[in-house]
């Protein structure tokens, strides 16, 4: 056994630090009474030594070890009171995760002796387990960065420029045939050229990941296995079932391959709640070293928590050490892992001040004045799980919000919903309505129709309710109110003419997103027609209902991705997409009877609307007229189920007219009459770009 060498240490940085002679450890606990740390053999089996680490500065308790080492396992147990009537938590039989650990060696077992208290006992979470849980979790490892980083350089395409593309690293290349074997489900699979040049090819600009930080979503039979990961049990460690090696370099690899293929990598991240969950939930890490400070307690019992999250427990980032906690690991990802966005999860329940939202939280301050996380894309899920943390539209400028009410006004318009027109036209120019304030800028909507939550493009037209059973929660699970129409038939059929409706409402909406003002975002699959067989929350379903099957992609599929593909490019080639600021009606040219706008709503003659025109009921067609310099678009929706004579409006009339989409039909230029009608197909979008004679 090495010889260890002890001393005091020092309180910063929190963690492990390893100089070049031992390790600073350091750890953040307000209501501890004692600390031990537990150095533990290179695999994490046996516990070779401890040490009761007795300085104490400002809650952070040190000691440095010499002599070890990089690769060092280790943990600690913290002694305090269990009280869980006053919030009190601390078991030291349970050996606990470093918050700070940057690599982890083994993995949890689910095991009662995981759980603070004893399963077994009718007082249930009052009780005391005695059972030591060191056998059966993950411990924490010294590391040292040495990765070779070469000339990567973040992308920083600008939010305007930008077109979102969510997936999930186990799901998208578990099944793609030219993967190799070793990389299917791991990071190193997205590096690989198949998919790299596949991405290349679509045109999106930026990969958003389902959460990647450490989950440990296998659990052995003892819950739901969580596929998704939205139950964190490290903010800086790689999940470990994405790891080939248990290398965390693979993940910088990954990043470092997208960079090269000038693809921005954001990822998905969880700070409201963790994996521990309530206080039916085991004690992994922060419960057990100091559970009044991680978790936001019931002010009148603090037995429970007080929940924003819907997960049980609420992170508290009101307390100082914890909000330094969620910093430090934003800009590790950031800076360390050369990562160049985040969509923060539930972020309302981040940006709460004494249980309300504000834009002057703790965290939204820290997260405006860091120098580090200002280069960095910011996204707000804009709600949690409480009645007023639907709060769109309340983030401070620099930071984009998923805007759901454009998904749902998109679906209801494309399903033939009457009263659509107003706020559908509010949500393609780009919601000003909501995030028109503050100098805020157009790209604040991030656009979606569909993501990984909820149901995907192609049963969105095929499914009129959700199929969830497989969930094992009785279809109870998933949202009930999804907008969608199966056209006639729920699920797969083989009538021609429902085939044709859900094939042009699918085309027909994804040219709407990609037509919009704002920042698109589509879910991995939609552009080649994937199915998950009307499963609207399939977060425990680690298979084929979630995997993209690449080698189930047909000719027909190919062209609905290949669609897809020329629609990101016009959107590039169009140039209107490219602008920051909002349109505010203004008068931008003038003829002798006319005054052009840049930005005005016409019917199908040509004319502008009026009010009385937006409360129609039963319109389901309209057009937007957008004026740019020597050049101008006219982009018309028609939800009908019929085709519709349009004309464009009469200052048109001597311009060059070309048709550059027909969503029914093709993407291509076809030069049309301006002073005569044309035809808009049912279920379609047409694109006309009208330009001034030379």
């Amino acid at each position: 056994m090495a010889e260890f060498k002890v001393s005091s240490g020092r309180a910063y940085p929190l963690g492990a630090s390893y100089d070049g002679n031992g390790v600073n450890f350091a750890l953040f606990s307000a209501n501890a009474e004692k600390v031990e740390l537990c150095l533990f053999n290179k695999n994490g089996t046996k516990e070779l030594k401890r040490f009761c680490i007795s300085e104490n500065d400002n809650n952070i308790w040190h000691i440095y070890v010499e002599g070890v080492g990089i690769g060092q396992a280790y943990g600690y147990r913290v002694y305090g009171p269990y009280k869980p009537l006053e919030g009190k938590r601390f078991n030291p039989n349970k050996l606990l995760l470093d918050p700070y650990a940057k690599k982890l060696i083994g993995k949890v077992i689910w095991h009662k002796a995981l759980f603070g208290y004893d399963l077994d006992s009718p007082q249930k979470d009052l009780s005391f387990s005695t059972l030591d849980s060191a056998p059966y979790v993950p411990k924490s490892v010294v590391t040292e960065d040495t990765f070779d980083w070469g000339d990567d350089k973040h992308p920083q395409i600008p939010f305007e420029q930008s077109v979102i593309y969510e997936t999930h690293v186990r799901g998208y290349t578990m099944l793609h045939p030219q993967v190799h074997n070793c990389n299917r489900g791991k990071f190193l699979g997205l590096t690989e050229e198949c998919i790299t040049s596949y991405l290349d090819w679509l045109g999106v600009t930026a990969v958003e990941l389902l959460p990647t930080f450490s989950f440990f979503g296998d659990k052995d039979g003892m819950y739901i296995d969580n596929y998704w990961g939205y139950e964190t049990l490290s903010y800086f460690i790689p999940e470990a079932k994405y790891l080939v090696g248990n290398d965390i370099d693979e993940f910088k690899q990954m990043v470092k391959t997208l960079h090269a293929h000038n693809k921005e990598v954001i990822l998905d991240v969880v700070y409201n709640h963790t994996i521990e969950g309530n206080q039916m939930g085991p004690t992994l890490c922060y419960r057990g070293i100091d559970n009044e400070s991680y978790y936001t307690l019931q002010a009148d019992n603090k037995r429970f928590y007080y929940d924003t999250t819907g997960c049980g427990a609420s992170f508290n980032l009101q307390n100082p050490y914890v909000l330094t906690l969620v910093m430090d690991s934003l800009r590790y990802w950031r800076d360390v892992m050369h990562v160049d966005g985040f969509r923060l999860d539930l972020a309302t329940s981040l940006s709460r001040v004494r249980g309300k939202f504000t834009q002057d939280s703790g965290f939204l301050l820290s997260a405006r004045q860091d120098p580090s996380l200002r280069q960095c894309k910011m996204i707000a899920e804009p709600w949690d799980a409480t009645m007023d943390g639907y709060q769109i539209g309340a983030y401070p400028p620099s930071w984009a919000e998923w805007n759901d009410r454009y998904r749902d006004v998109i679906r209801r318009f494309w399903r033939g919903d009457e009263r659509q027109v107003g706020e559908f036209a509010s949500r393609i120019s780009g919601s000003s309505d909501v995030f028109g304030y503050a100098n805020r800028d157009i790209w604040s909507s991030i656009n979606f129709i569909t993501s990984h939550d909820g149901f995907n493009l192609t049963d969105l037209v095929s499914y009129n309710e959700k199929h969830n059973t497989v969930n094992g929660e009785n279809n109870r699970d998933g949202n009930d109110c999804n907008w969608s129409w199966n056209s006639g038939i729920e699920g797969k059929s083989k009538d021609k003419k429902i085939i044709e409706n859900r094939l042009r409402r699918k085309k027909a909406m994804l040219a709407t997103l990609l037509m919009s003002f704002g920042t698109p975002m589509f879910v991995a699959g939609d552009e080649f027609g994937k199915t998950q067989f009307g499963n609207n929350n399939p977060y425990c379903q680690d298979n084929v209902l979630t995997w993209l099957v690449w080698e189930a992609i047909d000719k027909e599929d190919h062209k609905l991705a290949d669609y897809v593909r020329q629609l990101i490019a016009l959107r590039g080639r169009m140039g209107i997409y490219n602008r920051t600021k909002f349109f505010d009606g203004r008068i931008v040219e003038k003829y002798i009877r006319h005054k052009i706008k840049d930005m005005m709503w016409l019917k199908n003659d040509g004319t502008e609307f009026e009010n009385t025109d937006w409360y129609m009921e039963n319109r389901r067609s309209l057009a937007c007229y957008v004026y740019q310099e020597n050049r101008s678009y006219m982009l018309i929706y028609n939800a009908n189920e019929t085709k519709e004579d349009w004309c464009l409006p009469s200052f048109c009339k001597n311009a060059l007219a070309e048709v550059v989409l027909d969503s029914a039909d093709r993407i291509d230029n076809t030069q049309i009459n301006p002073k005569e009608k044309f035809k808009v197909p049912a279920w379609s979008v047409v694109v006309v770009e009208i330009r001034k004679p030379e």
